[in-house]
């Protein structure tokens, strides 16, 4: 535990209980728990960070390789066009012959190259799937050993706190629930982790979700303030995908809209949907705080929060980006400081 936490508990407990075994044994608890918390959380970071940069260069080495199949290609068609254009031409070369032999051995090793190359690239593809199993086991793993100590550590927490409730003074009190709100954020912050890490990964079947009924299970499994209503638009499509994750899509977006608009007297959150031949395109606006300029641009990177919202993990708006990004869609969002926010996001359809 923290020397001075530590000392800070201590100063507000009765003398007589300062040396009571029992609390040295809670001081000793804590401080196991806390001993490799901070290496496991950073562990975490390193393993999603990895994973991020393990797909981009993925995707490099397959775009890479897309473009020396694409000039292969291109030489096997002028190879043939060139081949056509001899045989049904009666103006052919001055020795009268076409070194066809020649031509067929040469698109020959172009088809073995191709071959070849295919073979690596579905290698390259098994090796990045092993990756990324690995990657969520380990995320499992890491989640379960930082959520067991610190959930046994609120618990313990709420007991001292409930037995000697009298001994402790208001001040303490004050200081042990503060204790299990950070405690609570740093079991979201592992949840978070957990869902970025393995949401694309996600096994659930696809089919056709009604994004009217999907938010109609939202609104009735999240808390709403009754200053603050949701209007739809009328037109909301049906989507084939999976529940799971365009459920997690709209409910960060709406539960960001809801802690925007919290202050205001009267909140308002719009969704709206404009169709598109190629895409899903939505938007969903709120006339809450806004968000800052300098912030536009980070928000939606790992970790990255507003300054003046101290409950925030930093995750959520991350995962929405990567959930949209499996839809092969983009997210944009137009904000100004006191009068709201509003996020564009599309989904490309199946076709």
């Amino acid at each position: 535990m923290h020397s001075l936490l530590a000392r800070q508990i201590r100063k507000h407990l009765p003398a007589s209980f300062k040396e009571h075994p029992e609390l040295k044994a809670f001081f000793g608890a804590v401080e196991e728990s806390y001993r490799d918390f901070d290496d496991k959380v950073a562990m975490i970071q390193r393993a999603t960070a990895i994973s991020s940069k393990e797909l981009y260069e993925a995707n490099k080495e397959l775009e890479s390789e897309a473009r020396r199949q694409k000039k292969i290609i291109d030489s096997l068609e002028k190879a043939l066009e060139s081949l056509n254009e001899n045989l049904n031409t009666d103006n052919g070369p001055t020795d009268g012959t076409l070194d066809v032999e020649k031509l067929a051995k040469r698109i020959g090793e172009q088809a073995e190259q191709l071959s070849q190359m295919t073979s690596e690239q579905n290698k390259l593809m098994q090796e990045l799937e092993t990756r990324n199993e690995s990657l969520k086991n380990y995320a499992h793993i890491v989640s379960h050993d930082l959520k067991s100590p610190i959930r046994n550590i609120s618990t313990l927490m709420t007991w001292i706190l409930e037995a000697e409730n009298e001994k402790f003074s208001e001040e303490s009190k004050a200081h042990g629930h503060l204790i299990g709100q950070n405690l609570e954020k740093m079991d979201r912050l592992i949840d978070g982790i957990l869902k970025h890490a393995t949401v694309s990964s996600l096994e659930e079947e696809k089919a056709n979700i009604s994004i009217y009924d999907l938010l109609k299970e939202i609104e009735d499994t999240i808390f709403i303030p009754d200053h603050i209503r949701i209007d739809y638009s009328d037109n909301l499509p049906v989507i084939f995908g999976q529940k799971y994750n365009l459920e997690q899509l709209f409910t960060n977006l709406i539960t960001n809209a809801i802690t925007a608009t919290e202050h205001r007297k009267k909140g308002l959150i719009e969704i709206s949907y404009k169709p598109c031949p190629e895409y899903y395109r939505f938007s969903i606006s709120d006339n809450g705080k806004g968000i800052p300029e300098q912030y536009q641009s980070k928000i939606f990177d790992m970790f990255n929060r507003l300054d003046n919202d101290s409950n925030a993990t930093g995750i959520g708006l991350s995962l929405i980006k990567k959930i949209i990004n499996l839809y092969e869609g983009d997210i944009d969002l137009e904000s100004t400081v006191d009068q709201g926010t509003t996020f564009y996001f599309t989904l490309k359809k199946v076709s």
